[in-house]
Parts: structure tokens; C-alpha cells; sequence
């Protein structure tokens, strides 16, 4: 089992060989300080205490800080407890470079508040009628008590959806996959969106549904592309290329507007003949008819 805390950069957007695109969370995973190893003998279960963020020694109280001073560590903003862990000592770094790439990851971090919310965005209620005479119950939620009085009790039951606080929940993302990771930049690529707002700290662990497992993908960026046009293909035959098929293409734009001419001037003449034939037929019938014949 590994584990490491981060904090949520923001998203960002690849695409993979097929071209196929990839929303892509970048999380920033600065050294987690590990600043105790807890053993089954004396703590009854295996795994450290880790520090996240380095912060003014201001920010603590007393009591954490001599959490850092007992290890002559930096001190650090966050503090939390990994159990499952053991290989580490006092003093050691946790660094992004333990997770590799196509790595199935579970990611926990705290949701986005929305503040007092009513039930009909809170919890996907329907709305009132919106016609005229509905009056003022477009978006109320109904009844919420039971029961008829008397020995029966009329009250609110425990668990009923009504309007409150929505959001600022911890929530955890399973399944997600590690796209890259960049040690030199403690820098993580994640496939998919994550919990919380930009900037919010997230905790990052081997999933516990795919462990072992992992998916090949091949990322590529702008540099990329352009790297394998330069590698694979002549840049000055593409282009040349590129313009005999445009002089092509006009070439074969006038023939087409030519044939369109030639067979708009044979229907014109066609009609013209048409229209002759007409009048000449017209002119020996009247011809052909007696001066003197009466109606």
C-alpha cells in the first residue's frame, strides 16, 4: 500500500495516441516528511506519521511543534497517519516517484460548498407547476410531517431530505489512473477529476479494487507531435506535397465549373430550337386555313 498528500493544481486536458482526449487533473505532491514509524509491538499497528507542507513555524501550536522539533524537521502544515506502510524511518521522504504511470490510485479530498441550499437542487426534487395560478410553489419541497394527530405523532422523522448545508463532504474517487508522473516537478497526472477546489489538499493511495494493476497509455502533447512529424516525415516534401494537391484540386474546380458552362449553353440552345419549331409550326397552320371560312 502506498500513499502520498497532495494538493489539487487544477485540470488540464491531453490526448492520448488516437487522439482521443483526456481529461487530465495535475496534483502538486511536495515531499511528505515522515516523522514517525508506528510498530505493531508498541502502537498495535504498522504505519508512519507524515508531515505535508512546510509552513511559518507561526501557523502551529506548541504541541505540533515539537512534534517537528523532536525530528529536526521543517514544520509542516498537515499531519496524518498512514497505517499498512512500513520500509520508511524517521527522517525519510515520501515522493511522487513511489506511484508509477497506468497505476490505479484511489484519491480522497474534501468537495466543493455550496453554503444553505434548498431541496430542489440538494437532493434532485421535482418543481412545482410553473403556470400562472400555481401560486408560490414552483420550488417548494411539500409536506414534510406525518402521522394525524392524537395518539398518532406529528412530527418531522429523523433522515428527511429537506434543505440544508450541501457540499464540504469528504468524498473518495476510486479507480482513477496515474496518465504520467514528473519526479523533477512533483507533479502528478491523473486521468479523470478528483474531489474539491483548486488548491485544496488531497490524499492519494494504491486502489484498493485494482492493486497490481495497470494501463498502458501513450500521451500526445503539442512537443510530441511535432517530434515524431520531424522524425518521420520530411517537413519540405509535406509541404510540397500539400501544394500540389491544392493546385490539383483548383484544376479540377475550373473543369468541373467548365462542364457546368458547356451544359448550361446546350440547354439554352436547346430551348431556342424549341421556341423556332413552335413558331413555325404556328405559321403554316395559319397558312394552310382558308380566307374565306366562317366560325
Amino acid at each position: 500500500m502506498k500513499y502520498i498528500i497532495g494538493t489539487k493544481i487544477g485540470m488540464l486536458q491531453l490526448f492520448d495516441i488516437n487522439g482521443k482526449q483526456l481529461a487530465t487533473t495535475i496534483i502538486h505532491c511536495e515531499p511528505n516528511k515522515v516523522l514517525e514509524v508506528k510498530t505493531a509491538a508498541k502502537h498495535h499497528k504498522e504505519g508512519v506519521k507524515i508531515g505535508y507542507l512546510t509552513t511559518n513555524q507561526n501557523r502551529v501550536n506548541r504541541p505540533k511543534a515539537g512534534i517537528f522539533k523532536k525530528v529536526n524537521s521543517p514544520v509542516k502544515q498537515y499531519i496524518k497517519t498512514f497505517s499498512g506502510i512500513n520500509g520508511y524511518n524517521v527522517g525519510d521522504e515520501i515522493k511522487v516517484s513511489s506511484f508509477s504511470k497506468g497505476e490505479y490510485v484511489d484519491i480522497q479530498g474534501v468537495t466543493k460548498g455550496h453554503g444553505f441550499t434548498g431541496a430542489i437542487k440538494r437532493w434532485n426534487f421535482k418543481i412545482g407547476p410553473l403556470s400562472h395560478g400555481a401560486g408560490y410553489v414552483h420550488r417548494y419541497q411539500g409536506s414534510v410531517a406525518f402521522g394525524r394527530g392524537g395518539s398518532a405523532p406529528q412530527r418531522v422523522p429523523k433522515g428527511k431530505k429537506m434543505a440544508g448545508h450541501y457540499g464540504h463532504e469528504t468524498c473518495t474517487i476510486q479507480n482513477l489512473i496515474v496518465l504520467d508522473v514528473i519526479p523533477n516537478r512533483d507533479l502528478m497526472l491523473i486521468l479523470g477529476a478528483i474531489p474539491g477546489n483548486a488548491g485544496s489538499v488531497v490524499t492519494i493511495k494504491s486502489s484498493m479494487k485494482n492493486i497490481d494493476k495497470k494501463k498502458e497509455f501513450t500521451i500526445i502533447t503539442k512537443e510530441i507531435q511535432e517530434e515524431i512529424l520531424r522524425q518521420n516525415e520530411n517537413l519540405e516534401d509535406k509541404e510540397a506535397l500539400h501544394a500540389a494537391n491544392e493546385a490539383a484540386e483548383a484544376i479540377a474546380k475550373k473543369e468541373a465549373e467548365a462542364e457546368e458552362a458547356r451544359k448550361a449553353a446546350e440547354a439554352v440552345a436547346r430551348e431556342k430550337e424549341k421556341q423556332a419549331a413552335e413558331k413555325a409550326t404556328k405559321a403554316a397552320d395559319t397558312t394552310a386555313k382558308p380566307t374565306g371560312e366562317k366560325k
